[in-house]
């Protein structure tokens, strides 16, 4: 007879009450930055300073269902529909290059058009490509060391994944994605010969593509000769830098910033950062990197604790997505970094991004809550199938 301790089904602990605080705390502090940053922006190009603001609502409203049911969906059911979500996703990310589907903008071709609305496949991506090497190195754990069925499935699906973000022209991305996705190779216990390999083949490829295109080339050359461009390639990260400083110790207040209204291109979206560290400062940049420090803390701890490899691993990548996206968003727009496309979570304008990072965070709160699927997960497949009658 197997007996599992599933009293604690629905309920919180100390830890999950943290991590969901922080997560609700990101969200409202993103919802409130962008309506300062936005406003003067949606004014002066869409006649409503509630443009941007308004959308995000919307989505951050749908998102918050998303994160409520992706923290209590049991993660078995989710198993079942991983072919299904990598399936779906590829379709999406090559439905934006057929004409009347595809958006592009700016040369790249990153969306699908819904009516007015846009949707950013790639956003997607950065949670399905987690939620299945999770699943792939789980299942194929005794394998791990075979490189033909062990390894090179889960390369093959991050390559084609690199290839088509890459293809809709959004290098930045598709490096980040890939980078994020050889983290969970390495800590499903990938052999290092494997990396090094990769790291001798993709290295002068990521050269080769950065030299092949020309504005791929002027940020790099910008980022290395800042005062080379100043009024060009060079001036929103330089506008950025002096909005940051200009905060100061304080910062201005929130809404009382004034060089988003005109300084700093695209304030509301890549860059917003700069506007939140004009308006709150020193203290408030301290206050932003707690909070997703909590968050990040509180996420590994609950891969640490986790009861499956799966879960370990789902965890693990979530929490490394999120984070190592907000650390390049920052590094960025401060200049420590060469200009990329990649949003700030939680508070760069698009829906795309708000969703999937809430989507990421109900999956971390799910690995944290101590549940009945928890204890279910490691039972033999008759105890599964009965779960039910389990106490």
């Amino acid at each position: 007879m197997y007996q599992f301790d599933v009293e604690k089904t629905g309920r919180l602990s100390p830890g999950n009450h943290i991590l969901i605080g922080s997560i609700f705390m990101l969200t409202g502090l993103g919802l409130v930055t962008l309506y300062s940053a936005s406003y003067a922006f949606g004014q002066r190009f869409f006649g409503d300073g509630l443009y941007f603001i308004s959308r995000q609502l919307m989505l951050g409203a749908a998102g918050m269902l998303l994160f409520f049911l992706a923290s209590r969906i049991r993660l078995e059911i989710l198993r079942k529909c991983i072919k299904l979500l990598v399936i779906g996703t590829i379709i999406l990310c090559i439905l934006t290059f057929v004409p009347g589907i595809g958006v592009k903008k700016n040369g790249a071709s990153r969306w699908i058009g819904i009516g007015s609305w846009t949707y950013q496949p790639s956003e997607m991506v950065k949670l399905v490509l987690p939620l299945y090497l999770a699943h792939i190195f789980d299942k194929k754990q005794n394998a791990i060391n075979s490189f033909a069925s062990g390894v090179l499935p889960p390369v093959l699906i991050t390559a084609l994944f690199f290839i088509l973000i890459y293809s809709q022209n959004n290098f930045s991305t598709a490096v980040f994605v890939a980078v994020n996705a050889l983290v969970i190779f390495f800590l499903a216990g990938v052999k290092l010969r494997y990396f090094f390999a990769a790291i001798v083949m993709l290295l002068p490829l990521s050269g080769l593509l950065i030299l092949t295109r020309e504005h791929r080339l002027l940020r790099l050359v910008n980022f290395i000769w800042p005062d080379m461009d100043p009024q060009g390639a060079g001036f929103q990260v330089r506008a950025s830098l002096l909005t940051i400083m200009s905060g100061g110790p304080l910062g201005k207040g929130i809404g009382q910033g004034t060089r988003k209204i005109a300084s700093v291109p695209e304030i509301h979206s890549d860059f917003i950062f700069s506007s939140f560290a004009e308006e709150s400062g020193f203290l408030g940049v301290v206050f932003l990197f707690a909070l997703f420090g909590v968050f990040a803390f509180q996420g590994y701890r609950a891969g640490l604790r986790a009861e499956t490899t799966f879960r370990r691993l789902l965890a693990y990548g979530m929490v490394t997505m999120v984070i190592s996206q907000a650390l390049l968003n920052v590094a960025v727009v401060s200049g420590s970094l060469p200009a990329t496309g990649v949003p700030l979570p939680f508070f760069s304008a698009g829906g795309s991004s708000l969703a999937a990072t809430l989507l990421m965070a109900g999956l971390i709160v799910n690995v944290s809550s101590h549940n009945r699927d928890s204890a279910l997960e490691e039972a033999p497949y008759h105890i599964r199938e009965e779960g039910l009658n389990v106490r």
